[in-house]
């Protein structure tokens, strides 16, 4: 695959610069190397593989956005149109030979075209090599305190009032386990006493305070699931036998038990499939264009 990557990045070369200076086969060199130390040309090869079947299927590409516009490999490959060289962009931002972390590049496609070029990874790789990312929803303070009260039936209107007592970005515990300075400091002034009377509430005997003593407790638990906006995983072999899947009401694909964190520590890599409405509307201006005037952008 190293071999491949180098055939096709000097291919692709010939056509980005008519003259192939030092200075750019040294560039070119130094991150293909890079890219074979870290061990990713797979994932240069596969992410080329599926942008120019995209523009095959005339389904509308980014030029290329974030650190891996800095990237020539990317450029000659066409996974970027942004040429490196002529802006002065730096590899390393992307990938540093001195610190291995994953590549990450965002690759934005129309918002219709995107679920075309995931049907055709899928038909590429097959149904159970290809997923999506799980996402879990956890509990925030305000939440905790409603959900707590509609089980112990705390009628809904003193639940909301007690909801509207958490001081905005706070959680429960930490709340509670500040002082008096740590309060002044690190809540907003008008908000302080709210803070002190749901304190001083927490203390009682009444149905209110173990409603948020039961909140506080539960707090940051996992409360629903959803899917990662853009995230796809590729394996080389089925998911199943690597990680524990799982299928969704909301996702065609399978979906991975482990969130975006835990998939990457585990050893798989995401891909990140965006759709931009942008795209889609700029896809639709040039055709109109067309149409109306007979030029083609």
């Amino acid at each position: 695959e190293n071999a491949y990557l180098r055939h096709i990045t000097y291919e692709g070369a010939k056509l980005r610069y008519p003259n192939i200076t030092k200075e750019i086969k040294e560039r070119i060199d130094f991150e293909l190397q890079t890219i074979e130390n870290s061990a990713y040309p797979g994932y240069f090869l596969i992410v080329a593989d599926f942008i120019n079947q995209a523009r095959k299927m005339d389904v509308s590409v980014g030029p290329g956005r974030g650190s891996a516009a800095g990237s020539v490999v990317a450029y000659c490959t066409r996974i970027t149109n942004v040429d490196p060289i002529k802006y002065d962009l730096l590899f390393e931002r992307f990938l540093n030979p001195e610190r291995i972390s994953l590549p990450d590049i965002d690759i934005d496609f129309d918002d219709e075209g995107r679920s075309r070029i995931i049907d055709w990874v899928v038909h590429k790789y097959g149904f159970n090599q290809v997923s999506q990312i799980i996402t879990y929803g956890t509990m925030a303070a305000k939440s905790s305190i409603r959900d707590t009260a509609r089980v112990l039936d705390l009628p809904l209107d003193e639940a909301g009032r007690i909801a509207n007592l958490v001081p905005d970005m706070t959680s429960l515990n930490k709340l509670f386990n500040y002082n008096d300075n740590q309060l002044k400091k690190k809540i907003n002034g008008d908000q302080i006493s709210n803070a002190k009377q749901l304190i001083k509430l927490s203390n009682g005997d009444d149905l209110s305070s173990r409603t948020i003593r039961l909140a506080k407790e539960l707090e940051g638990s996992v409360r629903n699931v959803g899917i990662h906006a853009c995230g796809v995983i590729i394996t080389p072999e089925p998911l199943l036998d690597l990680i524990p899947m799982t299928t969704s009401k909301d996702a065609d694909l399978l979906v991975t038990q482990f969130d975006n964190s835990v998939v990457e520590s585990a050893g798989l890599l995401k891909m990140d499939f965006l759709g931009l409405t942008n795209l889609s509307i700029i896809k639709d201006c040039v055709k109109i264009i067309k149409e109306l005037h007979g030029k083609k952008i």
